[in-house]
């Protein structure tokens, strides 16, 4: 009987995350066991920092990341939008699951939709990209920086020091939080995170057991998908805390990607948009970086990593 061990941070959507893939490995394989390892990430240590000035998300991925190296687990499951550009030597994501909703959900006590809001009401969010979107798009109201996982944000939102606040819907699905889902925001408006909603599994490239173990948990469709967000966001030189938005679909057997970068002030809203098919993806996020940086874009990413040096 072959063991698996999963390398999981230890917060209820991390644990969802991995308990999926648990599920789907045990469901596709009858000669395995699969042991779920608890890490704590850096990036849980510092929850009174914003990402964007303690090197971003990256953090949550590092001591993963270091486990798998060791040997001392074999895959580690992550939100896509989670993970950097750039992996480790020997490291790969070889699997990307079926991609849940991929919108941002708006969640409020006090209002059933963020058009509601009074003026100068509090948005509770630690993504630049959503604070661009906020202050852009409702800059009557309050971005204010809010870390920690879904629960310690929901937590802070009914002790009342925030008034809404702006969550993936993925992982309010995942955890069954569906009442708390005040409003589905448009990615007109809210253009997702990219790789947001779709969770990945990586581990060591020169495993050829695991690889082929996970392989039948690939969704290609969604990779597709997302191959082509992340072609954007590393032709941006963009990390995984950085006001950078993307979104692809197929559509008609085609790629169809919207992207975006907006100033965190809210002042400026770049955008480019595209298709192609659906083996040019990388190329086609590759062009609407080009387009992104043409019209100033590089500008706002610069003044960005320059905070967190």
């Amino acid at each position: 009987m072959r063991l698996v061990k999963i390398g999981t941070r230890r917060s209820q959507l991390a644990l969802w995350q991995a308990e999926f893939v648990r599920d789907a490995l045990l469901k596709h394989h009858d000669n395995i066991e699969v042991e779920l390892v608890g890490i704590t990430s850096q990036g849980d240590k510092t929850l009174d920092i914003p990402l964007s000035q303690v090197g971003g998300k990256g953090l949550f991925l590092k001591e993963l990341e270091e486990a798998i190296l060791d040997r001392r687990v074999d895959i580690a499951v992550h939100s896509m939008k989670d993970v950097t550009v750039n992996l480790p030597q020997g490291l790969h994501i070889p699997v990307i699951c079926v991609r849940e909703d991929p919108r941002d959900a708006f969640v409020s006590n006090r209002y059933s939709s963020i058009t509601e809001m009074e003026a100068q009401s509090v948005v509770g969010t630690c993504s630049l990209r959503r604070q661009a979107a906020i202050r852009h798009y409702f800059p009557q109201l309050e971005a204010r920086n809010l870390r920690g996982n879904v629960n310690t944000r929901l937590a802070r939102l009914d002790a009342g020091d925030y008034d809404g606040l702006i969550l993936a819907a993925a992982g309010l699905k995942r955890l069954e939080m569906f009442d708390r889902i005040c409003q589905e925001l448009t990615v007109d408006l809210f253009l997702p995170a990219v790789g947001q909603g779709a969770v990945g599994i990586e581990c060591r490239v020169d495993d050829p057991e695991i690889n082929d173990l996970i392989a039948p948990l690939h969704h290609m469709e969604t990779a597709y998908c997302v191959l082509a967000e992340r072609s954007l966001n590393a032709s941006l030189d963009g990390g995984c805390h950085v006001p950078v938005a993307a979104y692809a679909q197929i559509i008609d057997d085609k790629l169809s990607m919207k992207a975006r970068v907006g100033d965190p002030d809210g002042s400026c809203m770049f955008e480019s948009a595209g298709s192609s098919s659906l083996d040019e993806g990388e190329d086609l996020g590759a062009s609407l970086a080009d387009q992104l940086l043409s019209q100033g874009a590089g500008k706002i990413l610069q003044q960005v990593y320059a905070k967190t040096e």
